[in-house]
């Protein structure tokens, strides 16, 4: 791994072993201030290239993200555990948010408004925000790089980023790609820290930098919101989630549980948009719990660097240990788990089932990020969309029903920002990824994204 100077290090464990992987550079409050100063001074030079220039830039990054697929996923694997079949997949995902922000660069139109008075022409241009913060998660350690600093880089913007301690690595590399795709040092920079709270407060109280993008739990997420207050920043952040997952009783029960499958156990349930609560009718609550728990028992645990391996170990032992604490909560209070139930060696949690959950359990009121399904009956439509909105998070849910009316009912009714309907992975780079109430502010994917990164500026001349 390339370290910067004579900086110190920190380790990053690989989950699956529990040995030290790597160590990363573990930059320090001076290391920050250096960072803003330097991406302040490679702003004016990265806003004044055309959008033409910066697209170039940015779809050379692609094939060079593309190229190295196989050391991305690697990486990705051996820091924070998921499965080598999904960190490739996670490869080409990222890849697409550079793709498309290279296209949609050259689209950050502005307007000609028509005028009130004849001596007067109206305009309305787009300008980028300013120098960035970015911070993102362990969980998709590529995707969520590409899916704020692509956008950002593409309107104008430089960026400081700041991974997660967990999986720094894989950031550092795409950081490499950017250089090595002809982006400018300056304009992209990756800082790795294990006091990320000191290290953050540094771009807080630096007027310079002009916006926040954040994803997080959202207890974290609304400290950074009241520190981001003070200097008036911009700011998103992708928060939270608790996701419901209704499964009516019209549904096509293998069908729902493949859906409920790819958005339960993918990265071992470590997702902010994973299926959190699977509400069944009552008239199929057992055929469709029967089936979905044989498609359970049948997912393979075990080393993620293998193919053969759907379910990976846990981040962390803090991670495990939430698992743990729910599964037994409500075990205790009366739950039953009809497949797994129990933690394996190291940080390993079986893919579990769980039946007879009721309210007043933690595993419905908190994000449980483990691979464990709740499953609870409903007896008609309005019940469902209570239950499913009675949670302070709006990020993702899911409903299953062959009924085109209920669909869109449903669908609206959900106090959510993202809703799949019949469709367990709706995410796509080209579609705005974000939530509502304290699953955060703004939007990621397609224009929205963009505008995330772009300031409206009024012209109004008057002609002599």
């Amino acid at each position: 791994m390339r370290y910067k100077g004579m900086m110190p290090t920190f380790d990053v464990i690989n989950p699956a072993t529990s040995a030290v992987l790597d160590r990363a550079p573990d930059a320090t409050v001076e290391d920050a201030k250096h960072a803003i100063d330097k991406s302040v001074a490679a702003f004016a030079s990265w806003k004044a290239k055309t959008a033409f220039e910066r697209s170039a830039i940015l779809r050379k990054w692609y094939e060079q993200i593309l190229g190295d697929e196989a050391t991305l996923a690697r990486l990705m694997t051996q820091e924070m555990g998921k499965p080598i079949t999904e960190s490739r997949g996670e490869v080409k995902y990222a890849a697409g948010f550079v793709e498309w922000y290279a296209e949609e660069a050259k689209r950050a139109y502005g307007d000609i408004i028509p005028t009130h008075a004849a001596n007067k022409r109206l305009l309305v241009t787009r300008q980028p925000v300013g120098p960035v913060y970015a911070v993102t998660p362990w969980n998709f350690p590529a995707a969520m790089v590409t899916r704020k600093v692509a956008p950002a880089l593409a309107a104008g913007c430089t960026v400081v980023l700041k991974p997660a301690e967990q999986s720094p690595l894989t950031a550092i590399r795409l950081e490499e790609l950017w250089v090595k795709a002809g982006g400018p040092a300056d304009v992209f920079q990756v800082v790795t820290t294990s006091d990320p709270v000191a290290f953050s407060d540094v771009f807080f109280d630096d007027a310079r930098v002009r916006k926040l993008t954040f994803t997080g739990s959202t207890e974290v997420g609304m400290k950074l919101y009241a520190k981001a207050a003070r200097p008036m920043k911009r700011v998103s952040l992708e928060l939270g989630g608790h996701a419901p997952f209704i499964i009516f009783e019209d549904a096509d029960i293998p069908a729902a549980v493949a859906q409920t499958m790819a958005t339960k156990f993918r990265n071992a349930g470590q997702t902010c948009v994973c299926a959190n609560r699977i509400y069944v009718h009552e008239r199929i609550q057992s055929g469709f719990a029967n089936q979905f728990a044989d498609a359970v028992k049948a997912l393979r645990v075990g080393d993620p660097m293998s193919d053969t391996t759907q379910i990976g170990p846990l981040v962390d032992r803090q991670g495990l240990d939430k698992v743990v604490a729910h599964v037994d909560d409500a075990v205790q209070k009366g739950a039953r788990a009809i497949v797994g139930g129990h933690k394996r060696d190291g940080l390993y949690f079986d893919p579990t089932v769980l039946v007879d959950v009721k309210r007043g359990m933690r595993i419905l009121e908190e994000e449980t990020f483990g691979p464990v399904a709740p499953i609870v009956g409903f007896t008609d439509e309005a019940e469902a969309i209570r239950a499913a909105n009675a949670t302070p998070y709006g990020l993702a849910a899911y409903i299953w029903t062959r009924d085109l009316g209920r669909a869109f009912r449903v669908a609206e009714a959900l106090d959510y920002g993202i809703v799949g309907v019949n469709d367990g992975l709706p995410a796509v780079p080209h579609a705005p990824f974000g939530g509502v109430k304290n699953s955060g502010i703004g939007k990621e994917g397609g224009k929205w994204g963009l505008d995330e990164y772009l300031d409206d500026k009024y012209i109004s001349i008057a002609l002599p």
